[in-house]
């Protein structure tokens, strides 16, 4: 299921969000500037290297554990093809706008990074030993979905569905997407433990660790009005 659009306009431009996806792209098409050596050096720095953090707290490298921390957020910015640039940022515009409209411009930025660093987190505690980069802002935006899933249940999402080559649109409510969603990630997130063959190389625990805890912060603003709760409501039914 590829999500096209949401029938849940923003009242205010998303700022933020706009500011997140451009510096994403820039950053990435820097990457593509470089030679492959100096991208693969760059990567280390920059991405987050989970076993680097494990070593690191056991005393085994030299240096401040902050520099070993730092590359959490830094990793959040890069990304390791068109293809995956393109899904994250595309999954950010959709929902990124209408959470940015609830909680405000400055709490919004300050949500979509701390969602980031607890989606790395998580994703570390299941892959303390890991020697692998990584990167991606899809724990970020995990987060983000995971807000919009609490604040927006009944927001429509034009879904395409291809069957047999056929394209089919939908208009889905978010709490059966995002739901959906995010049960595939608890499903691969689990047959990541049963071996890393399973994983594909996405850091699915990444993906729930940053969902739980953009619902777990989205009831603080929920709409209280009548109204609002209405709007949201009708989005489905109309």
């Amino acid at each position: 299921m590829i999500p096209i659009r949401d029938a849940n306009p923003s009242r205010k431009k998303p700022v933020v969000t706009i500011f997140l996806i451009i510096i994403n792209v820039l950053i990435f098409i820097f990457e593509t500037s470089l030679p492959y050596n100096l991208l693969e050096e760059f990567l280390k720095i920059f991405g987050f290297i989970p076993l680097m953090l494990t070593k690191s707290l056991l005393g085994f490298l030299s240096g401040d554990i902050q520099s070993y921390i730092l590359p959490i957020f830094t990793s959040m910015f890069l990304h390791g093809s068109w293809t995956h640039l393109i899904s994250n940022m595309w999954a950010l515009w959709l929902f990124g706008d209408n959470v940015e409209d609830r909680m405000g411009h400055f709490k919004f930025l300050i949500f979509y990074l701390v969602s980031g660093f607890i989606a790395a987190l998580v994703h570390y505690l299941f892959n303390f030993n890991s020697p692998v980069v990584t990167i991606g802002a899809s724990g970020a935006i995990a987060g983000v979905m995971g807000a919009y899933f609490i604040m927006f249940p009944f927001a429509r999402i034009t879904t395409l569905i291809p069957l047999l080559w056929i394209p089919f649109f939908v208009d889905i409510p978010s709490f059966i997407y995002i739901g959906l969603w995010f049960i595939s990630q608890i499903s691969n997130g689990v047959l990541t433990l049963v071996g890393p063959l399973y994983g594909a190389g996405i850091a699915w625990w990444a993906h729930i660790g940053g969902f739980l805890y953009g619902a777990y912060v989205a009831p603080k603003y929920k709409r209280k009005r009548y109204y609002g709760y209405m709007k949201d409501y009708y989005g489905f039914f109309s």
